[in-house]
């Protein structure tokens, strides 16, 4: 069934639910769940075991009679006050409803082939109780679904081979055929808790208790009592419990478990922190600005979990494929049951044999999961990583990108101006006095080019001197009294007005200006001394980011608000085509009028605020960000790392996952085309049959698994990216 976005309604209830692995226990949950009086919407998701319900605009669903169908179906609702035990520590194997069932089935079959060994008189009758016992919870499963009228299943499938097969006196092969189909759905089962844990491991990143600061001193509570404006002390070596601001101190904190970046980042007062990453240095008072339920590990959480529960265009279509296919099958065996006595010498028992193994090498299992664990091992590899994809659908879609459209400021650039180059014109004192003097007069200053300055300053290891009599000079810039000499800061268009600059001097302004940077000239009287140049420059990863979408086959495109000549600067020091001094309407429009041409799909990337009208109208948005709220709700997906490789980092994950789901659809196919053939030929029977649906189940399902394992390894980057293109 469709679904829409009221999915995402508050309204909406979900309830975990256990033994739900496949696609087919999907549909039948869906289908009846959907049937029941106060339900509007029903979706199921094995990736995640869990039942989204959006009830109805009139009325509501009841909860004991959701639970009631649901057990009927054999599957069980985890009560609130468990699920975060189920989700973090499964019972092993042996202890589930599925090992159980292996446990028992298998014991009743070897002792069957014991009984039947030691005392031969007994005949089938010890195959007969093997099978019966071991039937009655799959009957139960199927009569279930049969009362919602919901006939296809492979519970009912397995039903009907298995009495069918007692029907003709193959007893032995019908207590293997259970056994065998038991081993199956547990197999499933533990992929499915596998892909499961692959979330819970995220919730594992924050710690259970937190130290807080309050009138009684320092304690220990829970991390999920923590509420905004609360206080706490993140020890050297601690994980840092919630998302906060640091009140006092600074430390090295390592982030990658929360974005995958491997260098640990300097933070001090005012600086924000997030949950999960780990404190190395020193001890950090923090205040708490965002509670546990809503702090970046539990965001991700969510973000990944609607993401999965989300079916991607091919998983659709491969659960329609199976809506209309089950039925079929069960058309062709019952012809595969009756023709071929009437049209020749064959004989009953033999028809029916190989339409009961018809019936269960044609079970659906391994292609309805294909689709859906790929994806979902591909958005958890994805969330490890620092890369947030809102859904299959998305996943899909960033490997067929072609073009992609990146801002400058802040993700082309690091999104501060720094000091490219200080020239000294009297050739007396050097470049370090030039920028020691500037320096003194901007230390009082806030503007993003005296930020820059002093910032350079520092790095050199610079002591100021004093100032006094500093003023701002409308439309000049500064002036000061530094070390008893009147100075002045002015940007060089009013010298060359004036012609207070030589030709030297004059044509490295020129061509300081034509490289994109923003200039400041040191002054004495009208004597000039020299020049400090800031530009916002390139990411240290913007080239190799940019190289690496080259070798994927997908163009760059920089579109900025700067200037036209600073926009082109950065774009011929990266090698892109680049355009400058666009609102963000007109980035809106060159997106649609490249898709109108032909040159996407067109992915769009930004700071998911300015850019968001050209967000909207690419085919994917994706947020450049450190886990900010518009970064994770804004865009289609969201980079944590908040590096340009990223970038090509998503594009590569969502293509070795489209290969997985392909490779995965063949074998299931592939497969089933075998088996089919050959049971419908007589060459392969029924315990045959068994085994090759459920070893195509598993190994699609562990095919899928790998991509949990995922890694992204850029060959090394050329010079220049790639070739500018023409300007549209």
């Amino acid at each position: 069934m469709e679904h829409s976005p009221a999915m995402q309604a508050s309204s909406a209830l979900t309830l975990r639910v256990e033994g739900m692995d496949c696609g087919g226990c999907e549909r039948k949950v869906e289908s009846a769940l959907g049937r029941l009086e106060g339900i509007e919407q029903v979706q199921a998701s094995s990736v995640t075991g869990s039942v989204k319900i959006v009830p109805a605009s009139q009325g509501s669903p009841n909860h004991e009679t959701i639970e009631r169908t649901l057990d009927e179906l054999g599957y069980r609702v985890v009560p609130g006050d468990q699920r975060h035990q189920a989700s973090d520590s499964p019972a092993p194997w042996w202890q589930t409803a599925k090992g159980r069932l292996v446990l028992v089935t298998g014991g009743l079959l070897a002792l069957a082939f014991i009984l039947r060994m030691t005392f031969p008189a007994l005949g089938n009758w010890p195959f007969v109780a093997a099978t019966v016992v071991g039937l009655v919870p799959i009957i139960k499963g199927a009569w279930g679904a049969l009362k919602m009228r919901n006939p296809f299943t492979i519970e009912m499938l397995m039903s009907i081979a298995a009495l069918g097969a007692l029907a003709i006196d193959a007893a032995a092969e019908a207590a293997v055929v259970v056994f065998l189909f038991a081993v199956g759905e547990l197999l499933e089962g533990v992929a499915a808790s596998r892909a499961r844990r692959s979330i819970s491991a995220l919730a594992d990143l924050a710690p259970s208790t937190a130290r807080l600061i309050d009138e009684q001193g320092t304690r220990e509570v829970s991390a999920s009592s923590l509420t905004p404006g609360q206080r706490v002390m993140i020890r050297p070596g601690d994980r840092v419990p919630c998302d906060g601001r640091i009140l006092a101190g600074t430390s090295e904190l390592d982030e990658s478990p929360v974005n995958g970046e491997s260098v640990p980042r300097t933070r001090s007062v005012d600086d924000e922190v997030l949950a999960g990453t780990v404190n190395l240095n020193a001890a950090l008072e923090v205040e708490v600005t965002r509670g546990a339920e809503d702090n970046t590990i539990a965001r991700v959480i969510r973000l990944v979990e609607e993401a999965q529960a989300a079916k991607a265009p091919v998983a659709r279509f491969i659960d329609r494929f199976a809506y209309y296919y089950m039925p079929a099958v069960v058309g062709l065996a019952l012809l595969m049951a009756v023709v071929p006595p009437l049209a020749s010498s064959m004989a009953w028992s033999e028809s029916i044999y190989r339409a009961l193994a018809l019936l269960l090498i044609a079970c659906p299992c391994a292609l309805v999961i294909s689709t859906p664990a790929a994806i979902a091992a591909g958005l958890s590899a994805g969330a490890r990583r620092g890369l947030l994809i809102k859904g299959g659908a998305v996943l899909e879609q960033l490997g067929k990108l072609r073009l992609v459209a990146l801002d400058k400021t802040g993700t082309l650039t690091v999104g501060a101006p720094r000091v490219t180059d200080v020239a000294d014109w009297t050739g007396e004192h050097g470049e370090h006095e030039v920028l020691r003097l500037a320096a003194a007069m901007e230390q009082d200053s806030s503007h993003p080019i005296a930020r820059a300055i002093l910032e350079h300053t520092q790095q050199q290891g610079l002591t100021l001197p004093r100032v006094s009599e500093s003023r701002a000079v409308a439309g000049r810039g500064i002036a000061a009294r530094v070390e008893g000499r009147e100075l002045g800061l002015v940007p060089p268009h009013h010298l060359l007005d004036r012609g207070l600059l030589d030709d030297r001097q004059s044509e490295q302004v020129n061509a300081l200006e034509e490289a994109g940077k923003s200039l400041a000239v040191l002054m004495e009287g009208e004597r000039p001394l020299g020049l400090i140049a800031v530009r916002d420059e390139p990411r240290a990863d913007a080239r190799e980011g940019l190289a690496a979408l080259s070798r994927l086959g997908v163009q760059a495109v920089m579109l900025s608000g700067d200037n036209v000549r600073t926009a082109r600067a950065i774009g011929d020091s990266l090698g892109i085509e680049a355009h400058g001094k666009l609102m963000p309407e007109d980035k809106a429009r060159h997106i649609r009028d490249w898709q109108a041409a032909g040159r996407g799909p067109i992915g769009k990337v930004g700071d998911g605020i300015n850019d968001a009208p050209a967000l909207a109208s690419a085919d994917v948005g994706i947020a450049m960000g450190g886990g900010t709220d518009v970064a994770l709700e804004t865009a289609d997906a969201a980079l944590l790392k908040n590096r340009v490789t990223g970038i090509a980092e998503l594009i590569d994950l969502s293509r070795a996952t489209l290969n997985n789901v392909k490779t995965n659809v063949a074998l299931a196919l592939g497969l089933k085309a075998i088996f089919l053939a050959t049971t419908a030929l007589g060459f392969t029977g029924m315990w045959i049959a068994v085994m090759a649906d459920t070893g195509a189940t598993v190994l699609v399902t562990l095919n899928a698994m790998r991509l949990l394992g995922y890694r992204f390894s850029p060959v090394q980057a050329p010079a220049v990216a790639q070739p500018a293109a023409a300007a549209s």
